[in-house]
């Protein structure tokens, strides 16, 4: 699976009251299974990690004493069976669900909650395994809504987006521009999300988390109801993300190919409780693993 290179976002005109932009590169990468694994890629310190954590809901328990870590500049998947507690777990990081125990670092801060404002600001996006835009919105719209957390102006300047404010504005509209041509959506920019197909909506969703300038993106099943072409898209975009941006991905996958192409290491699930991490070889020949997959003892 190759990646095509792209046209480069150029920086955004730095003013004081603007963020640093986005910097994709062009890039050109393989499969991960064909590059980064077998040639020992180097991963950066531990950016996130959590310990022991317990999620219950009433008598139902969820996860039941986790423990892993992200690091710098990884993809980092997260598989197991329907009922695995993986996607309850995305949500405990970025802030959605309270566990009743356990600890999350980010960068170095302990939290025993996290909160959705806190990881919003503190440089945690995500995806949603259904999708989550404003259906009405227009694709620009959407994913300028991406861009929220990065404006200074305060909502008088904005509603009369006159002076700074349009200046702002403006600013992260160009920002924004540049995604949509590297998610090669430059078509339905204007069209409202939820006359969509499904795949385009995942893109969409896609570009409002990038819009965010994110350390740490969460991706809830990015790749599901979609056909094979529109896999190997989405899978170009997710390693030009990470090697050209240098974002450390987690993501949340049941396509076992893309997994294994696509991820640095892979910890596994089964009924709430962690049966297995380590390199996408170690993992699938792991017997523990190949037992939940396939219900059977060896």
């Amino acid at each position: 699976m190759s990646v095509e290179t792209e046209m480069p976002i150029a920086p955004v005109a730095s003013t004081p009251s603007s963020t640093p932009s986005l910097g994709l590169a062009a890039s050109q990468a393989g499969s991960r299974s064909a590059t980064s694994q077998t040639s020992g890629r180097g991963l950066g310190d531990v950016l996130l990690s959590v310990e022991n954590v317990s999620l219950a809901f009433g008598g139902v328990k969820a996860i039941t004493d986790v423990s892993f870590d992200i690091r710098k500049g990884e993809i980092r998947a997260i598989i197991g069976p329907n009922g695995a507690g993986k996607t309850s777990m995305l949500n405990v990081i970025n802030g959605f669900y309270f566990p009743q125990s356990g600890v999350i670092t980010f960068k170095g801060e302990k939290r025993r909650e996290m909160r959705p404002y806190f990881a919003a600001t503190s440089g945690i996006s995500r995806t949603f395994q259904n999708v989550a835009l404003f259906k009405g919105m227009s694709t620009l719209d959407n994913m300028m809504a991406g861009r929220t957390l990065k404006m200074r102006r305060g909502l008088l300047w904005q509603a009369l987006r006159v002076g700074p404010a349009a200046n702002e504005e403006i600013q992260h509209r160009e920002v924004v521009e540049k995604l949509i041509d590297f998610l090669e959506i430059q078509h339905i920019r204007k069209v409202p999300v939820g006359k969509l197909p499904y795949g385009l909506q995942k893109r969409v969703e896609l570009g409002r988390a990038l819009a965010m300038e994110p350390e740490l993106l969460l991706l809830d099943e990015p790749m599901a109801g979609m056909n094979l072409e529109e896999k190997e898209d989405m899978s170009r975009f997710v390693l030009t993300i990470n090697q050209s941006l240098g974002t450390t991905i987690a993501l949340i996958e049941h396509d076992m190919g893309v997994v294994m192409d696509l991820s640095d290491r892979v910890v596994v699930l089964e009924y709430g409780r962690k049966i297995a991490d380590g390199t996408p070889d170690e993992v699938k020949n792991n017997p523990k693993v190949i037992d939940a997959y396939l219900g059977v003892s060896h």
